[in-house]
């Protein structure tokens, strides 16, 4: 399904204008229309169907059985076996037919929702804990799963029956038909009530499950799990788990208890209206009211019965609709996030990528309203920058992290960043990617701005290696994979070997097929970062980031990463983040950057010379040496 059907131009407020909502909902349907028709249709002859019954049985009581007609009972009872049969069919299409529309919307808003997250921002998942978006998708997701493949088409099958219903007791008796629905006003506002407040509770519900979710996603991972038992904390999270869940249990009880008792009223009336109906035609034929005969009141009783079942059954999705109306503000508001790394309308498409990366009187600080926490997505800490100047509430200056930046990276050349902790080292290397965007200034690679290439491009251009390897759970060829899905067994193993990882890795039991393990915790960080530069080969990217790539590594496996990186680097416009300067001594060009601006530039032995910033750097990691 084309994504524009399901993404909508973000209005403010229109999380809480209800009206908007529903048709906002009502355009998830719109793709599949044909086949909601054809249910109507289904619908409205299984209604008719339905109501025809009750004639039947008039004519079988009133003319057939006492007048003996033996042709015309044997017809009726037909026609009636014949209903019941056309409805039985009717039914099952009908559900076939929504629950199939039901799951094609479901996947919808699954695919439009994990597709508006892949385009945001690194700032965005900063911000937001992996088990909130997760519950955004399977528990909000799914907790509509009854609405949209089945209520739905419940609400317009029981209101056409009940509209099928009142005409055809109007047409019996339209004095019975007055008494029997006396009390509906009374019970469509009751049924108003409960939907608010189980609507309410829903949303408090979905919060605590998203909680619950962040918490199992944290605690239970394996660097979770390695947290909490070296810290002695199992027994802690175990508590504060059941804590939450004991929350749970509680919204869980309200949202089903809610409105119970006044639902079970309007239930009660309901099976007690035969009664009143008898009642009113035997008090009618005893003070000499019209005469009505014993058919046309059992028929009427039986559609009454036919219509308190599927107006007991509106009600109850009235209150179902609205509770999910919680559930499709919280959807709504993932895919009303704003985007704020987008493509030009018509980008810049380069066949043929030399590497020249410029940065130009670059400029950037993190909104207030989006990461006010500086180098959040650093690899090697380089986090807290973003002070606020200023008391002011509104509209506060954030102090830049990135200020005045003019660098010039020749095609193949290498550029060092260093500097202290904080000094925006790994948001310098991640505005060439466009993870960020420059707030001033422009980067541009090979002349052209990277806000005006297209994503493909800066994709092929640009491979990122950190210092925080992420590994799918997959085996070891599927993460290598996961770089040029394409690849041959042979370019797998040239890259492995580029990378001196393939004889540890055809040493192994399954070879290539051996899986990884949640965040490839079953390989050393040294292995798990030579993985990472191998699937970066495959990639063969003309710009290579290099952030923070061996700054968690012992000095033995630092030496046999860097060689793995030195062989990546070759012919390759190289940008390398680092707090360790043992593996910058050798680029073309380092920059030290302090407070985010460039506090000095020079090669290696021209910095020492001037015995600045960069010279206590090497004079720091001179005394630390023999520690490591």
């Amino acid at each position: 399904m084309p994504r524009d059907h399901i993404e909508w131009t973000p209005t403010p407020g229109a999380s809480a204008d209800e009206p908007r909502q529903v048709r906002r909902i009502l355009a998830l349907f719109k793709p599949y229309r044909a086949r909601l028709a054809v249910v109507g249709v289904l619908v409205a002859a299984s209604s008719l169907v339905t109501v025809a019954t009750p004639f039947l049985l008039k004519e079988t009581l009133d003319v057939a059985i006492p007048q003996g007609r033996t042709g015309l009972l044997s017809l009726l009872a037909l026609g009636m076996i014949l209903s019941a049969v056309l409805s039985g069919v009717f039914g099952v299409l009908q559900t076939l037919i929504s629950t199939t529309v039901g799951q094609r919307v479901m996947h919808d808003l699954r695919t439009a929702v994990y597709g508006r997250l892949q385009r945001m921002s690194l700032a965005f998942f900063t911000r937001t804990r992996t088990g909130e978006v997760q519950s955004r998708i399977a528990n909000d997701i799914g907790g509509m799963q009854a609405t949209v493949t089945s209520t739905a088409t419940s609400l317009v099958s029981n209101f056409t029956s009940v509209v099928a219903t009142i005409i055809a007791m109007v047409a019996l008796d339209w004095r019975l038909t007055v008494v029997s629905l006396l009390l509906l006003p009374v019970f469509v506002w009751i049924s108003r009530r409960v939907g608010n407040e189980r609507k309410k509770i829903t949303t408090q519900r979905q919060k605590q499950m998203a909680a619950m979710a962040a918490t199992v996603t944290e605690s239970l991972s394996v660097s979770g799990i390695l947290l909490g038992r070296t810290m002695g904390r199992a027994d802690s999270l175990t508590q504060a788990f059941s804590e939450e869940s004991e929350q749970l249990v509680d919204l869980e009880v309200r949202s089903n208890m809610a409105g119970r008792w006044r639902m079970a009223v309007i239930g009660i009336v309901m099976a007690a209206m035969p009664a009143v109906i008898y009642w009113t035609a035997g008090m009618a034929l005893q003070f000499g009211g019209p005469d009505v005969s014993l058919g046309t009141i059992v028929a009427f009783v039986s559609l009454q019965q036919g219509l308190f079942r599927p107006a007991v059954s509106l009600l109850s999705t009235g209150v179902q609709i609205q509770t999910s109306l919680a559930l499709f503000q919280r959807i709504f508001e993932y895919l009303d996030l704003p985007i704020d790394i987008t493509e030009r309308e018509n980008p810049v498409h380069l066949d043929q990528i030399k590497g020249e990366v410029r940065f130009e009187d670059v400029v950037f600080r993190y909104d207030n309203d989006n990461d006010d926490r500086g180098d959040g997505g650093g690899s090697g800490g380089d986090s807290g920058h973003g002070v606020r100047k200023g008391g002011g509430k509104g509209g506060e200056a954030v102090r830049p992290v990135l200020d005045g930046i003019d660098v010039t990276v020749p095609a193949g050349g290498s550029l060092a960043v260093v500097g202290p902790t904080g000094a925006g080292k790994s948001t310098l290397g991640y505005l060439v990617p466009r993870l960020y965007d420059v707030t001033g200034g422009r980067v541009t690679l090979d002349g052209v701005d990277v806000r005006d290439l297209d994503f493909d491009t800066l994709a092929r251009a640009v491979g990122v290696v950190s210092q925080e390897t992420y590994l799918f759970h997959a085996t070891v060829a599927d993460n290598l994979r996961f770089a040029k899905p394409d690849a041959t067994d042979e370019e797998l193993y040239a890259a492995a070997r580029a990378a001196q990882i393939h004889d540890h890795i055809a040493g192994l039991p399954d070879g290539y097929e051996t899986v990884v393990g949640e965040r490839g915790h079953r390989f050393s960080g040294g292995e798990k970062q030579r993985l990472a530069i191998a699937r970066t080969i495959l990639r063969d990217p003309p710009v290579l980031i290099l952030d923070e790539a061996t700054s968690a590594l012992d000095t033995r496996t630092e030496q046999a990463v860097q060689e793995a990186i030195d062989a990546l680097s070759a012919n390759r416009t190289t940008l390398t983040i680092a707090h360790r300067l043992s593996t910058v001594r050798g680029s073309d060009q380092i920059v030290v950057l302090d407070s985010g601006a460039v506090a000095e530039r020079g090669t290696h032995e021209e910095l020492l010379r001037q015995d600045g910033r960069y010279a206590a750097l090497v004079r720091r990691d001179a005394r630390l040496e023999p520690t490591r």
